[in-house]
């Protein structure tokens, strides 16, 4: 990916301001292939972040909060992304027995189903974004994304 390229400048980018715009630019092609490999199931990167993590809860009930702080993305609107899973039956809300001022979240059956789709989607997906690099050329991108 050259960044000057596709910015189209024919003037060199000085290193730091180049690496914030590479970064980005690598961003939006990540989101733009995870979005796509979603779109047939009508779900957004939101939504399925909040399956996934609701898939990971066991069966448990997660709040709003929960998910909140565990989201890849944090976002004000968790209640909105919830009130579209609940339309689609992916997960299921209740207030809470001991609490009546706190909602729990469970993923259904339809929605751990969903999900496990979503998976095989994502993960084609994945290997397209991989598919230039190898094991050795990710465990150094991501000992340099740590430094973040």
């Amino acid at each position: 990916m050259n960044v000057e390229e596709i910015i189209k400048t024919s003037k060199k980018i000085p290193l730091e301001p180049r690496t914030l715009i590479h970064l980005q630019l690598v961003h939006n092609k990540i989101n733009e292939a995870m979005n796509a490999a979603l779109k047939p199931f009508e779900v957004s990167l939101q939504q399925f972040n909040v399956l996934r993590i609701l898939r990971g809860q066991q069966g448990k009930p997660a709040n709003l909060s929960t998910l909140n702080e565990r989201m890849v993305t944090k976002m004000s609107n968790t209640t909105r992304l919830v009130d579209k899973l609940l339309v689609k039956g992916f997960v299921n809300r209740t207030v809470c027995p001991s609490n009546r001022r706190k909602v729990e979240i469970v993923i259904t059956d339809s929605g751990l189903k969903a999900l496990e789709q979503m998976d095989k989607s994502l993960e084609v997906a994945h290997q397209a974004i991989y598919q230039n690099f190898s094991k050795e050329d990710l465990e150094k991108l991501n000992e340099l994304l740590d430094k973040f």
